[in-house]
């Protein structure tokens, strides 16, 4: 079973072992408004703690996707370049942006669980 986390920047890495898969939250889909075009990264890309993963763009505005955790891209989901708007569809299933091999699984402690992650988005309003 896959452990969720959650960044304050409102992306997603569910943990399944060495491998994350990283997406936008709910929250952030729903900002965002109707995604029209995701740019994701090459696989085998190293990837930052924080650091720039994947492009959005939506109707509203062009968002930086973040990397939650330090790791190399293993996967990435095609399906999103031809119909993008499954990020808001199904955001923390179909609307995938990557997986990746996680450098230091200790890094997923610095995240919030799916009940600190609420209690933060009361602190949006």
């Amino acid at each position: 079973m896959s452990t969720i986390r959650y960044t304050k920047d409102h992306e997603y890495i569910a943990v399944d072992g060495d491998i994350g898969t990283v997406g936008i939250s709910d929250h952030a889909q729903h900002a965002l408004g109707d995604v029209v075009f995701v740019e994701l990264p090459a696989i085998g890309k190293k990837l930052a703690a924080g650091g720039e993963a994947a492009v959005v763009e939506s109707v509203k505005a062009a968002s930086e996707v973040y990397a939650p955790v330090a790791g190399e891209v293993v996967e990435v989901n095609a399906a999103l370049e031809d119909t993008p708007a499954t990020v808001n569809e199904d955001p923390l299933g179909a609307g995938w942006f990557m997986k990746i091999r996680i450098a230091d699984k200790g890094a997923l402690d610095g995240l919030m669980d799916e009940a600190a992650y609420k209690e933060f988005l009361k602190t949006l309003d």
